[in-house]
């Protein structure tokens, strides 16, 4: 299954990317996280890895070859790309868990994100998974993966929602966008969660907008002190929360939710 993780900027993707991914990693699912977010650096750190995997953009010679090598011989090349023909270089590595990351804008007058939407898509499509194999999308914030057709070959959209009016009007968007694509599995993960009270609020506005809540993850402070070093806590609130998500999302997915 390939699991997107989209939502409004800021409101934790990232972070349920790694609590996500590190949970499926304890059930003994090989898990392969793909990192499709220019702007974001630092899920690497997350992830417990010392440094990020060189970027698939330089297997098609970086943005500006892109077209010009997507179809010459590579492993990008292929009609089929399963995780073991990943290059070393490009893959990393640890237990169970993956990381493969697209691109980054790095500099100033770099040009748009456009190709690495290119990559994304084209490798999200390619990319095939086996019986006891998950792929976690960090995608960028907002919506306009959908405009680039990234999200074509997605199984299941995991909308992170946080308290703000504007992070369920961004919910609203990808919601209906995926459902434009026939995407079937969509639903909402609510974050930083203050309050049992405005959970309860915030599943009455999203149950108005049609978007099912498979979880909340209620504020954490173990979070936020560990996100201070770009880590992510192995145990505590949040990462109790997630097992409980995740049951969810394999159940609804009708995939194996035991671990």
């Amino acid at each position: 299954m390939k699991i997107s993780v989209c939502g409004k900027g800021g409101s934790g993707k990232s972070t349920m990317v790694a609590l996500l991914a590190n949970e499926a990693l304890r059930r003994g699912y090989q898990t392969l996280v793909v990192d499709s977010d220019e702007s974001n650096t630092g899920l690497f750190r997350m992830l417990g890895f010392k440094f990020p995997p060189v970027p698939l953009m330089e297997l098609v010679g970086g943005k500006k070859n892109l077209k010009r090598k997507m179809g010459q011989p590579s492993v990008l090349s292929e009609t089929q790309i399963a995780i073991a023909h990943i290059p070393e270089q490009h893959i990393l590595k640890r237990d169970g868990l993956r990381l493969v990351a697209i691109g980054k804008i790095l500099q100033s007058l770099e040009g748009c994100a456009c190709p690495m939407g290119v990559l994304s898509r084209e490798f999200l499509k390619k990319l095939t998974l086996g019986t006891n194999e998950l792929a976690i999308v960090d995608m960028e914030a907002g919506v306009e993966h959908f405009g680039r057709g990234v999200d074509t070959s997605i199984d299941s959209v995991l909308i992170v929602v946080e308290p703000p009016l504007e992070s369920l009007n961004v919910a609203q968007k990808i919601h209906d966008l995926a459902s434009g694509i026939a995407i079937r599995n969509v639903w909402a993960i609510i974050n930083k969660v203050p309050s049992e009270e405005i959970a309860t609020r915030l599943k009455r506005e999203l149950q108005k907008r049609h978007i099912e809540a498979v979880g909340c993850i209620y504020f954490d402070a173990g979070i936020f002190m560990s996100s201070l070093e770009g880590k992510i806590p192995v145990k505590g609130v949040a990462v109790g929360e997630m097992k409980y998500v995740l049951d969810n999302i394999l159940s609804k997915a009708g995939l194996r939710a035991s671990g």
